[in-house]
């Protein structure tokens, strides 16, 4: 039966305020799930889940497994391209976030997907996967990396279009996925993207030579990840 979960697109927004915003669901569903563990089943709350979509001014994060050295500039640099950099709690490397970019934010209780941490980035990955292919561009997994890629065969080629970086607690997830649809690929110039040296960065615009309509990209992904997670909202 398809789970329901709640939505929410928060537009524009500062990375810090949405990272609060997520850590502040994600103690309310740690909470409760610590309390349901000393109830009958028949008491226990039910988790219902928030899926949110937004998109950040200019920032760098860099997750707890990174290297600090694959930011390739300075703080000065930093104020002088308008963006701002945090250390932050999920897996995964450094990425850059902005405008032009749909950044998903799942905070799910993955037993009530009957998921294990693998399978939920393997999802997340497939939404990405169907919502391209809905606009021709044929992409897949790279093996030993999380996220989408393009050509991941042809040496010298390879590019990423979709980074994902989770942080899982009693099966409670938060952060997610950043997808470049018309996302300013300059600023990836700045950093080793998610620590590679050797592969590249892509975008839909880039791929398809146009801006695309962002609304129309986030209502196809949206409606993808109901698909293979099996949710509604």
């Amino acid at each position: 039966m398809s789970v329901k979960v709640a939505f929410e697109d928060l537009g524009l927004i500062d990375y810090k305020e949405a990272w609060d915003y997520q850590e502040k669901i994600f103690a309310e569903y740690l909470k409760i799930k610590a309390e349901n563990r000393d109830l009958p089943k028949e008491k226990q709350i039910e988790i219902e889940g928030n899926v949110i979509f937004c998109e950040h001014p200019h920032v760098y994060t860099l997750g707890k497994s990174g290297e600090q050295n694959n930011l390739l500039i300075a703080d000065e640099f930093l104020k002088k391209i308008n963006a701002t950099y945090y250390k932050i709690n999920r897996g995964g490397d450094i990425t850059y976030h902005g405008p032009g970019q749909i950044v998903g934010y799942p905070i799910i209780d993955l037993e009530r997907f009957n998921l294990q941490v693998k399978q939920y980035i393997a999802n997340l990955e497939q939404s990405i996967i169907l919502t391209l292919d809905e606009f021709g561009i044929k992409s897949e997994r790279l093996n030993g990396a999380t996220g989408v890629w393009l050509d991941t065969t042809i040496p010298g080629k390879t590019r990423k279009i979709c980074a994902i970086g989770v942080k899982a607690s009693r099966f409670i997830t938060m952060h997610g996925f950043a997808f470049n649809v018309n996302t300013n690929l300059e600023y990836f110039n700045y950093i080793n993207p998610c620590g590679f040296v050797d592969k590249g960065v892509t975008s839909m615009e880039k791929e398809l030579g146009q801006k695309q309509d962002f609304i129309q990209v986030k209502d196809i992904l949206k409606s993808k990840m109901a698909k293979v997670f099996d949710m509604h909202f």
